[in-house]
């Protein structure tokens, strides 16, 4: 995989992760679960729709999908979507650091695991 095939698998990889910390940044400001219903979801979606965090969750989703598309078009599959693992790496440090949210010794050697098989596809 050249540099730039690798910068747009990457780009993607981290965009995607940014928009899952943004989005649950976005649901903790709503007060964490939001209750659906038929009754109450024209109100739950503008309530929803107008939290910054949820949308800039969702301007990074779209963006990972373009960038997502240029880095496939240059890379097999079977390389570039387990890439994908490393989106839990950067989203639970995300959590960690601006969410406030716990990283036991279990999920640090998950995290470690998913590290050493990402390093190991990225040499095939």
């Amino acid at each position: 995989m050249n540099l730039s095939t690798f910068a747009f698998i990457i780009s993607g990889v981290l965009l995607n992760a940014v928009a899952q910390v943004l989005l649950k940044a976005g649901t903790n400001a709503l007060g964490g679960a939001i209750n659906l219903t038929f009754g109450n979801a024209f109100e739950t979606f503008i309530r929803v729709a107008s939290q910054l965090p949820i949308l800039g969750g969702l301007a990074c989703y779209a963006l990972s999908l373009v960038v997502w598309i240029m880095g496939l078009s240059r890379t097999d599959v079977t390389i570039a979507y387990p890439m994908l693992s490393l989106g839990y790496v950067v989203a639970a440090l995300g959590a960690w650091m601006f969410l406030g949210e716990t990283v036991s010794p279990q999920r640090l050697l998950g995290i470690g695991v998913i590290m050493v098989g990402v390093a190991l596809l990225a040499r095939s």
